[in-house]
């Protein structure tokens, strides 16, 4: 029998977190570095893999053919990288498509690279787990959300002193794209444009009208215990963080930890929702790719500072890649970085999404 080869050290390894949304398709590599990691490479591109699924139920051939040649860029990076584990996860578009299932498996067989279509409860985990960090310190609950593209998870946690404690958590199925597909155009005139936004954020404080009538008591204790703490990942509020600044381009260290003023969010999205689309196109930091998709986000985004009445806002670059990262890191030897929810934590995911 053959001796095995040495491991080689931990700080030295390369690990990769590939994050299939509706909307984009991001990888992310990096080598461990004390309690944190240290980004070696990393890759974003707008595909619209769930373009036309609300209307249609499947991925169509156009979406599947533009996320395999972003996933095939992604492969060769992880070849390149020689990357020691990676976990590749997709999330709703995947999980509504009849056709999701077969579309893994296409992925697999063209590109290597074995996508899990998670759970809206792992996606919520898992977003947390990768933007926690910048939650504003203070005692009580407090509120993370993640608006994507076929989806958006809310999820209220107590602060511990490792990965905080996850008490609810709700999924609704409006995310920029499927909101958008949802309402049809977007209307010839300003009033018009302005009723379209309405509808939307009536659809939305309509599917989280349950979860915001169970979270009361959380969000009145934690009022009396302070300013109300609510951070937010998702391509929505940092381009929405982008505009407050006046960024003449996307500069994620600008972005990532910064804390906005709720009402600059508000007028901002007031502002963007009477906006005809080529007005939206000429704005630094949106451009082509999100000027169709922002208004969904910004009345998915009022719907939350409905629900969870926050005066400031924490921004984050960050979220479901970061927390693959972490996960794995602390499975392979680095314990100094957490990565599984306590048990108790478990226990109340499971409870809500099946009522038990």
């Amino acid at each position: 029998m053959g001796e095995s080869l040495p491991r080689e050290p931990l700080a030295r390894q390369s690990y990769a977190a590939i994050d299939l949304g509706t909307n984009n398709c991001r990888l992310l590599i990096a080598r461990p570095s004390g309690q944190n990691f240290t980004v070696i490479d990393a890759f974003s591109r707008v595909v619209r893999l769930g373009e036309g699924l609300a209307q249609s139920g499947c991925l169509s051939d156009a979406a599947m053919e533009r996320t395999l040649a972003a996933l095939r860029v992604c492969a060769d990076k992880l070849k390149r990288r020689n990357v020691y584990l990676a976990r590749s996860v997709a999330t709703e578009a995947c999980r509504r498509a009849s056709n999701g299932a077969e579309f893994i498996e296409r992925v697999r067989r063209e590109t290597g690279i074995a996508l899990d279509i998670i759970s809206a409860r792992e996606e919520a985990r898992l977003a947390v787990l990768g933007c926690h960090v910048l939650l504003e310190q203070g005692v009580g609950p407090a509120m993370i959300f993640d608006i994507g593209g076929g989806s958006t998870e809310l999820v209220l946690i107590e602060s511990t002193g490792t990965v905080p404690r996850i008490l609810d958590w709700q999924s609704v199925p409006w995310g920029v794209v499927s909101l958008t597909e949802s309402v049809g155009g977007e209307g010839c005139d300003e009033a018009a444009r302005l009723e379209r936004y309405r509808h939307m954020h009536r659809l939305v404080s309509e599917s989280f009208a349950a979860f915001a009538q169970r979270i009361a008591p959380a969000r009145d204790s934690a009022g009396a215990g302070g300013p109300l703490r609510l951070l937010g990942t998702s391509g929505t509020v940092t381009t929405l963080a982008s505009l407050h600044l006046e960024l003449p381009q996307y500069d994620r260290r600008m972005v990532d930890g910064l804390i906005v003023p709720a009402s600059a969010m508000r007028d901002i999205s007031a502002r963007l929702s009477t906006m005809d689309i080529e007005a939206r196109r000429e704005l630094n930091c949106i451009g082509k790719e999100r000027a169709d998709l922002v208004v969904a986000g910004c009345a998915i985004l009022e719907s939350i500072l409905d629900l969870w009445p926050a005066d400031r806002l924490g921004v984050a670059d960050r979220g479901i890649r970061e927390g693959i990262l972490r996960s794995l890191i602390a499975s392979h030897g680095n314990r100094a970085m957490p990565a599984t929810p306590p048990k108790r934590e478990r226990d109340a995911m499971k409870r809500v999404q099946t009522g038990k």
